[in-house]
């Protein structure tokens, strides 16, 4: 029994991986639209706290940031080190760190078109491209300075690559060798960017099983790939080691509410009702489409195969951290589950290519792009960080009421990535010629991420030269701990002269 011509067209009629040569002017298109929709506006918006770590952390000298690693945060060091090299050359703006996720976010574009490209057909490559690019969760990578996209990125082309290495005709055994030492090496620097780039092993294994199209090629693929993802856990083993001894870094997870599977399958991927009710739907429709409609014979079994390791690279990593967190310890984020967005993107691409005739097509594209756009939008806007970050206007307040000689004062009473004393670290020029009071330890000669300060009680003789004291109090402290700061000051002699309320940061300007 024939195919029906709607899916058969899903698919290329080779088994081989198409050249990218072929593809490559399409391609390298295709990723500059996904880094200008990622950079557009991302400098707006002021920094946040795990920006904070990243910017603090990527700014210590290379002695400094390896004592730090080997201290905290050693799952982030690759990305740390890639972010030092960064700054060096372009500086620590919003524009120049951001940019440097925005353009991996662009990489990421290229090789969804190609993964796409390579598995299904024309009529699904270009709307996955567009739709990866244009999903809540890449433009939110593509805007921070965190390690997602440059993961994502690793991911989908270490994904690519095994493809051509189950697909591809054979070649001399030094070629392939070589091709497979490189697949090992993309998982191990993948897992240094990521260590969550762990639960997609079972995926590729599942990709190297249905994906190699000749049956008496799969042992060699599978005996291959096991040879080649041992090496890379190899090399991995520091960073996976590392991550055990530092699991507490993480525990912060176990004090928030846990997340219902409803509010992961919205937020995971696509941040808001309409669009995650548009996207799961087109998901189903490939679906059924695929694997139902017609008989068991509807699709080419390589379109089942194919769609089918996407579902599981969406799947297995999301349930193994819900899982996980409900039954062994915190470890579920929304942002983890970034590095499944190129799989999100084809599965919806796959869908909207089900769609008869053209115009169907277009318009789904069309509503998702509408859909999206308040969204982006809000990430994108003043305050569009952590639900409010206001450090950048709270450095600003500062820059233009405070003179040289004047002291700062910073609420030291919320979780690290709350507190105003950040607004220091990241702008510091808005400080220049303040005394920070309270500083005991600067961070970058410490082995933690953070200033180790003392109360302002304890060193209130540092004031004595001092006529005007800036105090930056965060909106979320207790009133009794934002009060304490006054308090002291007022004991001195000092009285409240102005107040400035942000969107979380509170400057109050007092003089003696």
């Amino acid at each position: 029994m024939p195919s029906p011509p709607l899916l058969s067209r899903l698919v290329r009629p080779d088994t081989l991986t198409l050249p990218l040569l072929r593809t490559g002017g399409l391609a390298a298109l295709l990723g500059l639209l996904g880094f200008l929709v990622s950079i557009a506006g991302s400098w707006r918006p002021s920094y946040w706290g795990d920006e904070a770590a990243s910017v603090m952390s990527a700014e210590r000298s290379l002695p400094g940031l390896f004592r730090l690693l080997d201290n905290v945060d050693a799952v982030h060091g690759a990305y740390y080190l890639l972010l030092h090299v960064w700054i060096d050359l372009f500086g620590s703006s919003e524009l120049a760190t951001r940019g440097l996720s925005a353009l991996f976010v662009g990489a990421a574009t290229a090789g969804t078109f190609v993964l796409a490209r390579t598995l299904f057909t024309a009529r699904v490559d270009v709307l996955a491209a567009l739709v990866f690019a244009l999903l809540p969760r890449v433009t939110y990578m593509g805007s921070e300075a965190r390690s997602a996209a440059v993961a994502t990125a690793v991911v989908v082309w270490l994904t690519v690559l095994l493809v051509h290495l189950v697909r591809s005709r054979p070649v001399d055994a030094g070629t392939r060798f070589a091709l497979w030492a490189g697949y090992a090496g993309l998982l191990a620097l993948g897992i240094y960017f990521f260590l969550y780039v762990l639960l997609l092993v079972p995926v590729l294994a599942l990709a190297a099983l249905l994906l190699t199209p000749r049956e008496g090629d799969v042992r060699v693929s599978m005996r291959a790939w096991a040879i080649a993802t041992g090496a890379a856990l190899a090399l991995a083993a520091p960073v996976i080691t590392a991550s055990l001894d530092q699991r507490d870094q993480i525990a912060f997870i176990g004090r928030r509410p846990p997340i219902p599977v409803l509010t992961a399958a919205v937020h995971q991927w696509f941040s808001n009702a309409p669009l995650a009710v548009l996207a799961w739907g087109l998901i189903l429709l490939a679906v059924v489409m695929v694997f139902f409609v017609g008989g068991r014979r509807a699709a080419p079994a390589n379109t089942k195969a194919a769609l089918g390791v996407m579902l599981a690279w969406m799947i297995v990593p999301s349930a193994a951290l819900l899982i996980g967190t409900h039954l062994v310890t915190p470890m579920y984020s929304l942002r983890y589950l970034s590095i499944c967005t190129p799989a999100v993107a084809i599965a919806i691409a796959v869908g909207i290519a089900c769609l008869r005739p053209r115009w169907p097509q277009v318009a789904a594209l069309g509503l998702i792009t509408a859909l999206m756009l308040p969204t982006y939008l809000e990430q994108r806007s003043e305050f569009g960080k952590n639900y409010g970050s206001d450090l950048r206007q709270a450095a600003e307040v500062v820059r233009n009421g405070a003179q040289s000689g004047d002291a700062v004062v910073f609420d030291e009473s919320v979780r690290p990535s709350r507190k105003p004393r950040l607004a220091l670290r990241l702008y510091p020029d808005a400080f220049a010629g303040l005394q920070d009071v309270t500083l005991a330890v600067p961070f970058d000669t410490t082995n933690d991420l953070w200033d180790v300060v003392l109360p302002l009680e304890q060193v209130t003789d540092r004031l004595t030269e001092t006529d005007r004291v800036w105090v930056l109090q965060n909106q979320g402290s207790g009133e009794n701990s934002r009060g304490d700061n006054i308090r002291t000051l007022q004991q001195l002699g000092f009285t409240v002269t102005e107040s400035t309320m942000l969107n979380r940061t509170q400057i109050i300007e007092m003089t003696r």
